[in-house]
């Protein structure tokens, strides 16, 4: 699979909610580095990030742009992610389903069709002005 179809169709995943099917895409030993957080080692890890993600928050990825490098191993994406916070999460402002809208950045590494790098960016301080914090 060419590294762009396999970005269409991580999005497509992520926006249907189709959760095993996204996970599918990655690498067993995938490396996640989460905007101004931890970085987490695994899919298992993932995976419990995902269901947090789920019970937190409700997101739309929209307005993808797809970057490929010409070796395919490397690629970027940039689009806009509108979502609604719904439940609080220790150390963030309360959630009472307040809606935002961010520019998203995130940069993967792909090695034998599966994703083994996703490291994700945003503007915490615009998210969090947003959401009343």
């Amino acid at each position: 699979m060419q590294t762009e179809v396999l970005l269409q169709n991580y999005y497509q995943y992520f926006n249907s909610g189709e959760t095993e099917k996204f996970l599918d895409l990655l690498s067993d030993d995938v490396l996640h580095e989460v905007n101004q957080s931890e970085t987490e080692y695994g899919k298992d890890a993932f995976r419990n990030f995902v269901k947090m993600m789920d019970e937190c928050y409700k997101e739309n990825a929209s307005d993808i742009s797809i970057t490929v490098s010409k070796n395919g191993e490397r690629a970027a994406a940039e689009f806009q992610i509108d979502g609604e916070y719904l439940k609080t999460i220790e150390g963030l402002p309360e959630a009472t389903g307040q809606r935002y809208r961010l520019r998203v950045g995130t940069f993967f590494e792909v090695k034998n069709n599966k994703i083994t790098r996703v490291t994700n960016y945003y503007n915490l301080p615009d998210w969090l002005e947003q959401v009343g914090g």
